[in-house]
């Protein structure tokens, strides 16, 4: 889906670069405490203009990054019907639409000042490592690897307008996007499910008076 050109890009971009000496490569990835990111939340535009990527604060004291499909350009799959994950690796996902479900998959922050952890590509059922950050207003940068040399960055710019289609409902909560059961939120989580409340049913009709005897 959205990641497609970081994932191939990586992988001619690395060809390139394989040459680096492994020391270089390892002084790169040092450890260190985090550090504090600049927002990354809000809505975006993918590079390639296929879709918005709603992206917010989740998880124990909302310190890493979810992101979720909330509109598509092709919502629909060649028969007329919604896309949906069928090339997930987890069976119980297959069925899910691909509008509303989560790609972002719990960013933690690093001693860079960026975010960084899974993201989930549906057009081949692959999650990669990922790097998020932003460096200008409106814009973040998204740098997906393959493996540790085989990166590829696109910019994704933030969008303030709603388009047919879009997903603008709470995640989790009716018209919105949904999470993998691993970053529900802990009183959703509680309930095993995702789905909205059920609508509240019509209050009884009162009984009929007595007839009065003739």
């Amino acid at each position: 889906m959205t990641f497609r050109l970081i994932a191939a890009g990586a992988v001619r971009a690395g060809l390139r670069r394989a040459a680096l000496p492994a020391a270089l490569l390892v002084g790169l990835t040092g450890a260190g405490h985090a550090a504090t990111p600049a927002d990354a939340t809000g809505t975006f535009l993918t590079e390639d203009g296929r879709a918005r990527i709603r992206m917010e604060k989740c998880g124990p004291a909302e310190k890493n990054l979810c992101g979720y499909v909330v509109w598509l350009k092709v919502p629909l799959n060649d028969k007329g019907q919604p896309r949906v994950d069928f090339k997930n690796p987890d069976p119980k996902k297959q069925a899910r639409a691909s509008l509303g479900h989560q790609l972002i998959l719990g960013l933690k922050p690093n001693a860079d000042a960026r975010y960084e952890g899974r993201i989930y590509n549906s057009e081949d059922g692959k999650s990669y490592d990922v790097t998020i950050w932003s460096e200008a207003p409106g814009e973040l940068t998204v740098r997906g690897c393959l493996i540790a040399f085989l990166c590829k960055s696109q910019t994704w710019n933030k969008v303030s307008d709603v388009l047919p289609g879009q997903l603008t409902g709470p995640t989790n909560g009716p018209g919105g996007p949904r999470s993998d059961p691993e970053w529900l939120p802990a009183k959703a989580a509680a309930t095993g499910s995702t789905a909205a409340p059920a609508a509240p049913k019509p209050a009884a009709k009162p009984a009929a008076a007595p007839k009065a005897a003739e």
